[in-house]
C-alpha cells in the first residue's frame, strides 16, 4: 500500500492540465515532431510516436495537426529543429524535480528554468543530481473501486512489471517503457480503462507536503510548467 492521497493528486494534476489545453497542444505537436524525427513516421513501428498520437487524440487534437507534425518530423515539411534537454533540481523540503524540455535555443531555456527554480525557493542541480531518484516506466492509474484481483490478473498476463494498490483504493500498473503501449492495449481489451496512462519518470520515494510548503512547491511546479520550452515536470512531491 502506498500514497494515500494519490488519487486526489492525480485528479488535481489532470484538472490543471485541462486548464492549459492550448499549451498541451503545443507540447504534443513538439513531441510528435521529435518522435517522428527520431523513430520514423510509422506509429506501428515507433512506440513513442504512437503514444504521442494517442495523447493528442485524447485531447481532441485535429487529425490534420497530427499529420503535419509527423511530416515536419520526417522532413516532408519544413519546421523547427527541436533539441531534447533534461534539467534537474530540488524544490521545497528537498523535493526532487526533473524538467524535460524541447527547445530550439538551449541558452534561453536553461536561463528560464534556472530563474523559475531560484524565484520559487528551489535550486537547479547538476546533471544526474536527482535522476537516480526516479524510475523510467509506463504508468497506468485506475480509479478507486476497480476490481483489484481481476485487474492484477489481467495486468500480469499482459506483461506488466508491477501492480500497486494505494491506500485510497486507486491502483497503479507499472510497465517497461518500451512495452507500455502493448501492455495498455491488452489490459484495455480485458475491459479495464485507466484514468491516466503515460510513460513517466516515477519517483522512488515521495515527499508529503502540507500548508505553506505545499503552496510554495505548487508555485514552483506551476512556474516550470508555464515555460514554453517545458514538456513535462516530474517531482517527488505529493500534496496533502
Amino acid at each position: 500500500m502506498a500514497g494515500h492521497s494519490k488519487w486526489a493528486n492525480i485528479q488535481h494534476r489532470k484538472g490543471r492540465q485541462d486548464a492549459k489545453r492550448g499549451k498541451i497542444f503545443t507540447r504534443l505537436i513538439k513531441e510528435i515532431t521529435v518522435a517522428a524525427r527520431m523513430g520514423g513516421g510509422d506509429p506501428d513501428s515507433n512506440p513513442r510516436l504512437r503514444l504521442a498520437m494517442d495523447k493528442a487524440y485524447a485531447q481532441n487534437m485535429p487529425k490534420d495537426n497530427v499529420e503535419r507534425a509527423i511530416k515536419r518530423g520526417t522532413g516532408d515539411l519544413e519546421g523547427v529543429n527541436y533539441e531534447e534537454i533534461r534539467y534537474e533540481g530540488y524544490g521545497v523540503g528537498g523535493v526532487a524535480v526533473m524538467v524535460d524540455c524541447m527547445t530550439d535555443n538551449r541558452t534561453r531555456t536553461v536561463a528560464d528554468v534556472r530563474f523559475a527554480f531560484t524565484k520559487n525557493g528551489g535550486n537547479m542541480g547538476a546533471e544526474g543530481s536527482v535522476a537516480f531518484m526516479f524510475q523510467h516506466c509506463g504508468q497506468m492509474i485506475f480509479a478507486p473501486g476497480t476490481a483489484e484481483e481481476s485487474l492484477m490478473e489481467a495486468a500480469i498476463d499482459a506483461g506488466a512489471q508491477d501492480v500497486l494498490t494505494n491506500e485510497d483504493g486507486s491502483i497503479e500498473v507499472l510497465t517497461d517503457p518500451h512495452s507500455f503501449h502493448q501492455v495498455k492495449a491488452t489490459i484495455e481489451k480485458s475491459g479495464f480503462k485507466p484514468e491516466l496512462a503515460e510513460v513517466v519518470m516515477k519517483p522512488n520515494n515521495e515527499v508529503e507536503l502540507t500548508g505553506e510548503d505545499a503552496i510554495k512547491m505548487q508555485k514552483l511546479l506551476d512556474a516550470l510548467e508555464a515555460l514554453d520550452d517545458v514538456q513535462e515536470v516530474y517531482s517527488s512531491a505529493i500534496f496533502e
